[in-house]
């Protein structure tokens, strides 16, 4: 596990090398603000944004790195002109913790796109200067605007992963109208991203059809998620007699699949106008011109949310009962998890029990 190191009142776990392995490290945060709210953190989601930085595969990570950008808990103190929030309070924050507050992204409310670049939650330069750490910690300071309230009763655990994962298939969905009941959906992929889709798709009234690589998937997809039909995508057979029965049946495609993918076969699938939206990172998109032309198609691309979008999304899971499906960990099974992540053996999404491992 490693020893701990660093010294301050907030205890995380931080890797310290692109080996990405996590140990115990302390640090300081910054007082809080007028505008701040601090949230002692009780459970934190594992994204593979996780995987990533604490192994600088982006090539840009600042060491000793704390990890973890869907995080929730409960405030213990506010800044004097924070009017949203009160001592006790749930909160959560998500992928970023500032922008400028000013452009006209933020003007309307899509600080993730902010013309100077928003601050992400960790592996950031802050505005002070210093370099923000993530939700593998006992707590956080931020400032109001980028804090989310979590609705009375919705379980804390559950609502974390809806801060990146929930919030990244949400927001496409409804800029493109796939909150039409009766309509009819795609999803390629079935992990973090893609199981949410498939809730989100059933809370919206859709018909929804997964593809994925994974047949032990299909009894998860079909009696737990509640999808309406099973593809394994990976059976040429299979997709070539779907195409013959499928053809231009599909309203919409959320494609969360990061591994490099054929897109047309896809494609062939949407109705008229149908739209096809990219979520994932695979290495290249690669589609005949024709796939788009024919039949007005679109294929459009998304990162994640803004601030309003994404307290709407929490209100609609609230009212709608859309819970995520998690395996919920202790901070001492990290590095193990974030192994698992890699081989893609989760279902659907780990948490951390903070609160009640980190001490």
């Amino acid at each position: 596990m490693g020893t701990e190191i660093g010294s301050g009142d907030c205890l995380a776990w931080a890797a310290r090398d692109a080996s990405g392995t996590l140990s115990p490290y302390r640090f300081n945060r910054r007082v809080v603000r007028r505008d701040d709210v601090r949230i002692k953190i009780t459970h934190c989601g594992v994204c593979y944004a996780d995987v990533i930085w604490t192994r600088n595969m982006a090539g840009d990570s600042k060491y000793p790195l704390v990890p973890g950008h869907e995080i929730v808990g409960i405030v213990t103190e506010v800044g004097s002109s924070v009017k949203g929030f009160k001592v006790g309070d749930h909160a959560g924050v998500g992928t970023y913790v500032d922008s400028c507050g000013e452009c006209e992204y933020c003007n309307d409310f899509l600080e993730v796109h902010c013309s100077k670049g928003s601050t992400f939650t960790f592996n950031a330069v802050d505005s002070d200067g210093t370099i923000t750490k993530g939700g593998y910690s006992s707590y956080i300071i931020v400032k109001e605007r980028y804090c989310y309230r979590i609705p009375d009763g919705f379980p804390l655990a559950m609502a974390a992963p809806l801060l990146c994962a929930g919030i990244t298939v949400y927001t496409p969905m409804m800029r493109h109208k796939m909150n039409q009941p009766g309509k009819s959906l795609g999803v390629i992929g079935l992990g973090g991203l893609g199981h949410m889709a498939v809730k989100f798709g059933k809370a919206f009234g859709l018909k929804v059809t997964v593809f994925s690589t994974s047949e032990s998937k299909k009894e998860a997809a079909l009696k737990l998620l509640g999808a309406d039909k099973f593809v394994i995508s990976s059976d040429k057979e299979q997709m070539e007699s779907l195409l013959q029965s499928m053809t231009k049946s599909l309203d919409f495609i959320i494609d969360t699949a990061s591994g490099d993918h054929l897109f047309d076969p896809y494609m062939s699938l949407l109705k008229v106008g149908g739209v096809l939206v990219l979520v994932g990172f695979p290495s290249e998109v690669r589609l005949h011109p024709g796939s788009l032309s024919y039949a007005s198609r679109t294929i459009a691309g998304s990162l994640t949310g803004g601030t309003k979008q994404t307290q709407a999304m929490l209100e609609f899971c609230a009212e709608n009962k859309v819970y995520p499906e998690i395996e919920l960990i202790n901070i001492q099974y990290i590095n193990e998890a974030l192994e698992r992540l890699v081989k893609r053996d989760v279902k659907y999404r780990f948490v951390i029990d903070v609160q009640n491992s980190l001490k």
